[in-house]
């Protein structure tokens, strides 16, 4: 473990709670401040000092919920949207915590205004100075200070991508010093007596479980930190329960974290979010319905063959964005593409289509699909329960008639509108790396995932990483 992530990691603590304290302090001076003063009158007196020394004690057990919410586990790869997730949710607690006090202690505190002020202060301060600590990190990352010295093995697309990603991006605290084809020891020993390794990474999910093995056992004997990209089997065996049977332990790999209530509570979020959603967005609805019509021949809304949850198979509502009937055109009597799509399609790695300048889009189309706009009208499936806000992107039966036998775990589920994989690369993710992406999804399902996603993917289509 770097000197760098522990530095960080003691730094937060006091850091928070001078936050903390200073939350308190601002929600006092800001209940008396004039302005406050004019719109509610004080009918309380508050001394300031006591007042302080109650924010001093308060600001210790803040800190216990921030350690038990796991704001302070040393994680380097945590991102910034679980972070602020966590300080919402212990600022909560805290705040829960105060409250449940004054229902025993009446006599202890008056103003709910400060109590409020000073929760939202605080959520706002913590974050705030983490976002900057964050940033320090970044620059010291980016500059070569503390980062993690690395040995790359692996000869595959999956590592080309990994290392791309490492060297276009400083700030992941990782530094390539040598990458490797394959595995050799005598190599990895001479490149320990010349250069300063910390770890080893294995980015080919192909080799043999044996070779991981000496990699493993060679890292061990060599104090060197070890990772490795986990292959199909790995990405959806963490949903496991361990049963006991004739004294033999059985181990079943479950298939998705969406049972029982998972599947009530998943329920229900898409129900009042997709019904928020169609309310705020209906207004806009009918201006790109209006543009649409005007572009091209055609109805705005088109209804197009999509499988679902058990293989299926549902009309998906997109706003038009190709010419009218241009799913007809795309595939032959048996399922296959038309020889004149198939020499456009640019990808070969999977069942999947995409060409970047189908003739087929139309002018509006392409900015209905660059911004992904034409997925609005899919919140009705959603509401239907068709869809789901976050799930596996929905794909047509002739491409899931092409799925292997593990990309059918896929349709345990119901697909998304937006989704793990499409945030992580939207369409330019290989076929294989995507259902990577989406197992990984189902297997650790959660509410606050979903959320993250959602939020995640506001900022990927305004980057307009790719098209969808």
């Amino acid at each position: 473990m770097k000197k760098l992530e522990l530095t960080f990691a003691v730094i937060s603590v006091p850091v928070d709670y001078i936050m903390l304290v200073c939350a308190g302090i601002s929600a006092y001076w800001l209940r008396y401040a004039d302005w406050v003063q004019a719109i509610r009158p004080i009918i309380f007196d508050l001394d300031y000092y006591q007042y302080l020394r109650v924010v001093f004690f308060i600001g210790l057990i803040w800190l216990l919920v921030f350690a038990l919410q796991g704001l302070y586990t040393i994680n380097i790869h945590k991102r910034l949207i679980d972070e602020l997730t966590k300080i919402i949710f212990a600022c909560s607690t805290g705040l829960m915590i105060i409250i449940v006090y004054i229902f025993w202690q009446r006599e202890f505190f008056d103003s709910r205004f400060i109590i409020l002020a000073g929760w939202l202060l605080a959520i706002f301060y913590v974050s705030l100075a983490r976002i900057i600590l964050r940033f320090i990190r970044r620059r010291l990352l980016i500059h070569n200070r503390g980062v993690t010295n690395i040995v790359l093995i692996g000869n595959d697309s999956s590592s080309d991508n990994l290392a791309a990603t490492l060297y276009r991006q400083p700030e992941l605290g990782y530094r390539i010093l040598e990458r490797l084809n394959d595995f050799s020891p005598e190599r990895l020993l001479q490149i320990l007596a010349e250069k300063n390794i910390d770890e080893v990474i294995l980015s080919d999910s192909n080799l043999s479980k044996e070779i991981r093995s000496d990699i493993l056992n060679f890292c061990h004997s060599h104090h060197l930190g070890f990772q490795y990209v986990a292959d199909i089997f790995d990405a959806q065996s963490h949903n496991v329960e361990v049963h006991s049977i004739a004294g033999m332990p059985l181990i079943e790999i479950k298939k998705t974290s969406l049972d029982g209530w998972g599947r009530i509570y998943k329920r229900l979020f898409d129900i009042i979010f997709s019904l928020v959603f169609i309310i705020l967005i209906f207004p806009l609805g009918l201006i790109l319905s209006l543009l649409i019509v005007l572009d091209s021949y055609g109805p705005a809304i088109v209804k197009l063959r999509r499988v679902g949850k058990e293989g299926k198979v549902f009309m998906m509502y997109k706003f038009r964005s190709m010419i009218k009937d241009a799913h007809l055109l795309k595939y032959d009597k048996d399922g296959n593409l038309k020889p004149d799509l198939a020499k456009q399609n640019l990808r070969s790695d999977g069942p999947l289509f995409k060409n970047e300048n189908d003739s087929r889009i139309t002018r509006f189309g392409k900015f209905l699909r660059r911004s992904s706009l034409d997925e609005l009208p899919q919140l009705i499936n959603v509401l239907r329960g068709e869809m789901s806000l976050v799930g596996p992107r929905p794909h047509e039966p002739e491409e899931v008639n092409k799925y292997q036998q593990h990309q059918k775990k896929l349709l345990s589920i119901k697909p998304g509108m937006t989704g793990l994989a499409q945030i992580s690369g939207r369409s330019n993710l290989s076929f294989s790396e995507e259902v990577k992406l989406d197992l990984y999804y189902i297997e650790n399902w959660s509410l606050k995932n979903d959320l993250q996603i959602i939020f995640k993917t506001f900022w990927v289509v305004i980057k307009k990483q790719g098209v969808a």
